[in-house]
């Protein structure tokens, strides 16, 4: 495939950024206000520079990046934070911060950019040697965190209805308990949300029991959104009892502010999510870029991640106990590789959420006389 001129390529990276960010708004929403940096730790000022993009909570962000100024305290970096940005084509102020490296849990269209050849090389001596081989990709693309999918109940779901302990406890409590959790369920719209789409695909590859869990979310009337922090807020407020696949460093978080909350990981499998990074052709700083790279995959870096934000670390040497891997016999990578490219085919996607959509509308065809056709044991696209 021919390769985009460098700040060409930029742009389409940044639309594709924001049209997974915007979810479901509307392509002619009210005009944003101009991008300005989330996050800015001064340099001096004829020293070098470093813009980070992505979709990452600045306060996060601040932690990681500091860090890394402290090694670097000449170099000005610039983090531009372009969550909730409306699904459209980006405005020119969105062009006076072309970034060095993106960081992005999109990771279909992360892996789609790379693959089209809109990524420079992440450089020979930037990765450690035993960097995980689920986390990288042909030396352009690198997982940094590793971040499990998890169900978010409060204390009285389980006084109630017992501990969600897995795919099998969670779909058998929701048939159990249909009528006392009507309403009271979240998780993810697959057709508004791309995160969530990619959380589903990678559900029904892993366990043909993915159909029988979605028809249980329909008769349960579940709440569908577009994000994590959507979900958190209701299971705070007492709007909801229950959630399913959240973004487990959030809600580990969420949880550790708000004591009425648990966090189960799933313990017949748990989807383990990366926050993919790619330096863009065109990057004015590339240089630098490895630079954070290299001390982000580092130990150091890695420890940082582990013991200082709610992310989790990816080097073998800081796991500690619970991490992934003392648990990778129930943890499933969601892998940068060609598999993703099925996730961003329109064909493909079509066919998934039409399936999602039947048997989480199950429950109403059968009210109405209708057979659903749903079947367990057809194989996932």
């Amino acid at each position: 495939m021919m390769k985009l001129p460098g700040m060409h390529s930029w742009l389409l990276l940044l639309l594709l950024l924001l049209l997974l960010a915007g979810g479901a708004q509307a392509v002619d929403s009210p005009r944003q206000p101009a991008v300005e940096p989330a996050l800015t730790l001064a340099g001096h000022a004829d020293g070098p520079s470093l813009v980070v993009q992505g979709v990452l909570d600045p306060d996060i962000m601040q932690t990681l990046l500091s860090a890394f100024h402290r090694r670097h305290p000449t170099m000005t970096i610039r983090y531009i934070d372009v969550s909730g940005r409306p699904n459209r084509v980006p405005d020119k102020s969105l062009q006076d911060f072309q970034p060095d490296l993106v960081l992005s849990s999109a990771m279909p269209w992360q892996y789609l950019h790379a693959n089209n050849g809109n990524a420079m090389s992440l450089g020979a001596q930037t990765l450690p040697t035993d960097w995980p081989d689920a986390s990288r990709w042909r030396n352009e693309l690198v997982g940094l965190t590793a971040e499990p999918l998890v169900i978010v109940y409060r204390r009285e779901y389980a006084r109630r209805f017992g501990i969600p302990r897995s795919h099998t406890a969670l779909l058998r409590q929701l048939r159990q308990h249909r009528d006392a959790l009507q309403g009271r369920v979240v998780t993810y719209d697959p057709a508004r949300s791309d995160t969530g789409f990619t959380y589903l695909a990678e559900d029904a590859r892993q366990s043909p029991q993915i159909w029988s869990l979605v028809a249980a979310l329909g008769e349960a009337h579940t709440s569908l959104t577009d994000s994590t922090s959507d979900m958190l807020e209701g299971l705070i407020s007492g709007r909801y009892l229950i959630g399913y696949n959240l973004i487990g460093s959030y809600a580990s978080r969420a949880a550790r502010r708000h004591s009425e909350l648990k966090v189960q990981r799933p313990a017949d499998y748990a989807l383990v999510m990366q926050r993919l990074a790619l330096i863009p052709t065109g990057a004015p700083h590339p240089g630098n870029a490895r630079l954070l790279l290299q001390f982000l995959t580092g130990r150091k870096g890695q420890q940082l991640i582990a013991r200082q934000t709610p992310l989790g670390a990816l080097h073998p040497a800081v796991a500690t106990t619970g991490d992934m891997h003392t648990t990778a016999g129930i943890t499933r990578f969601i892998r940068p590789g060609p598999g993703l490219l099925a996730l961003v085919d329109p064909l493909k996607r079509r066919s998934l959420l039409a399936r999602w959509q039947q048997a989480f509308d199950a429950d109403s065809r059968t009210d109405s006389g209708s057979d659903p056709t749903t079947s367990e044991d057809s194989t996932a696209p």
